[in-house]
């Protein structure tokens, strides 16, 4: 399965989300389509869209993101204008 995810263009950092103010876990923002992911650009962060490429990834790749970039899982965004996300640790 593929997913998409928006990485800023100068550092390569991908866009995260932190469920729980209280604790310090973050979760790399994944999107189903292209289309999600812009519109979650243009609902939350227009002004800024600029700023980010939106990556494909295989969810093959998604446990190297995690590993290799401190995140404790995946926030897959289910409806990008709200926002909704469903926050999870693991694909399955």
């Amino acid at each position: 399965m593929l997913y998409y995810t928006l990485r800023v263009k100068q550092n390569g950092q991908y866009l995260g989300a932190t469920p729980n103010p209280d604790r310090p876990d973050r979760f790399v923002l994944v999107f189903r389509e292209t289309a999600d992911a812009l519109s979650y650009l243009n609902a939350h962060a227009a002004g800024l869209a600029d700023r980010f490429a939106i990556e494909t990834i295989n969810s093959t790749q998604v446990g190297g993101i995690l590993e290799r970039w401190g995140f404790a899982g995946i926030g897959l965004v289910r409806d990008p204008r709200l926002p909704e996300l469903e926050f999870a640790t693991r694909l399955s």
